[in-house]
């Protein structure tokens, strides 16, 4: 239990890096402030895993792979920052377009994160390159 908290705390410091990274960068979302990276981290993670649940798990939605399933994983991350910036204040996204440049953005900087720490930065950026792959 302790090792999955522990896990789960790292995932969300190291996703409010790359959060406060694309917002310093503008590439379609702001960040006032680290403190609000890390709440704007904490609330994408558990919208995700809703939006997750409610296609793969109650819906039994799956996008699958190649290029469409990239896109329509592109967009569904996309909501997803849409939706945590209705709960987050010092965070804001420049609408739909904002938004999937956003998710370019934050799974490009995941994987470079992740390509020199051993660890995933980013679940979007997992869901996009195995649908890709």
């Amino acid at each position: 239990m302790l090792n999955w908290l522990l896990s789960a705390v790292i995932a969300i410091v190291i996703y409010a890096v790359v959060i406060y990274i694309v917002g310093r960068l503008n590439l379609g979302l702001s960040v006032a402030s680290f403190t609000s990276a890390l709440i704007a981290g904490a609330v994408i993670a558990i919208v995700a895993w809703l939006v997750n649940w409610l296609l793969v798990d109650l819906l039994n939605i799956t996008f699958g792979g190649g290029f469409l399933g990239a896109i329509l994983n592109l967009i569904v991350a996309a909501v997803v920052l849409m939706i945590a910036d209705r709960f987050v204040t010092g965070y804001s996204v420049n609408g739909f377009v904002g938004a999937l440049i956003a998710a370019i953005a934050i799974a490009v900087v995941a994987w470079l994160i992740g390509l020199i720490l051993p660890i995933d930065a980013n679940p979007t950026t997992t869901m996009l390159l195995s649908a890709l792959l």
